[in-house]
């Protein structure tokens, strides 16, 4: 194992920790915030992901894809908090799980009627298609590099609107003590609309933003959720910071395992039989990382006051 591959999987690591953060930051808020368990939440982040390779490869415009996808997935979850999710206030986490269960079956329906079976291969943008050299023989490629500069910058986005901004002290407000909230005149039914709607859109931002590293495909929302709840329990519920500090580790445990565990099993091991070994081992090192936080911190890294 050389230097320059270490600090390589570091930074895909965080790249892909930073993804899950774009996920588990609006899954952290609307479940949280508004104690709704979003299972669909997926289903918006795959949602972003088919409008966003679709513009991008119609116009051949990148942000134009990303920003579409983006307003596509909140006029997409307007309605469904319009007529499901608003339902669900109040109601027990069961009645929550099966109706947003139910939503990912018809969501990856309709993405099989508009687009087909078949995977989507989105392009990366012309101008972030060849490698920066960061450091003295390691090339890195662009688009992983903005990949990272927009996790941070959405991570102090929300830190400052949640923290220092009016709507924060609203939300924060809404989701303490609703009612008496409501007494002094705030409309928390808005407010959580607001919430749920910023959820969706940084989950159209992730799907949008990962299309060009992976393949575009049906299910790809259920994939990525399971690591996302994974960082939601880690971080802590309703907490921006743990859910940043969290899928920074998940991002770096599940990236470094899959890189250097078979490396480390070829040395005592047949090659036929690390094959079938490392990706079992790389994968449980993540629900390892969990169990091992939990049974310190049963409330997760930094969990929400109040």
């Amino acid at each position: 194992m050389t230097g320059i591959l270490l600090v390589e999987q570091l930074l895909n690591g965080i790249g892909y920790g930073l993804m899950l953060f774009l996920l588990a930051a609006g899954l952290t808020l609307v479940f949280g915030i508004m104690d709704v368990m979003n299972l669909a939440h997926g289903s918006l982040f795959m949602g972003g992901a088919y409008v966003a390779a679709q513009v991008h490869t119609t116009s051949g415009s990148f942000v134009g894809g990303v920003l579409a996808a983006i307003a596509v997935i909140v006029l997409v979850a307007l309605v469904l908090e319009a007529l499901l999710v608003r339902r669900l206030y109040g109601r027990d986490h069961l009645s929550q799980v099966l109706a947003t269960f139910g939503i990912i079956l018809v969501a990856d329906d309709v993405v099989k009627m508009i687009w087909g079976p078949a995977p989507i291969m989105a392009g990366t943008p012309a101008l972030l298609a060849q490698p920066i050299t960061i450091l003295p023989g390691l090339p890195y490629p662009a688009y992983r590099l903005v990949i990272l500069a927009s996790g941070v910058l959405v991570a102090l986005g929300l830190y400052l609107l949640v923290n220092h901004t009016r709507v924060g002290m609203l939300v924060r407000a809404g989701a303490s003590n609703r009612p008496m909230a409501e007494l002094m005149g705030v409309r928390v039914g808005r407010i959580f609309s607001l919430v749920f709607m910023l959820g969706a859109a940084l989950a159209a931002l992730a799907g949008a933003l990962m299309g060009p590293i992976t393949a575009v495909q049906v299910g790809m929302g259920e994939e990525i959720l399971i690591p996302a709840l994974v960082v939601l329990v880690i971080g802590g519920i309703g907490s921006v910071r743990g859910a940043f500090v969290a899928a920074l580790l998940v991002g770096l445990v599940d990236t470094l395992g899959r890189a250097f565990v078979p490396m480390a099993l070829r040395t005592v091991l047949p090659p036929t039989l690390v094959s079938d070994l490392a990706p079992a081992l790389a994968g449980l090192a993540t629900y390892a990382l969990m169990a091992g936080v939990l049974a310190f911190k049963p409330a997760g890294l930094f969990p929400a006051r109040g």
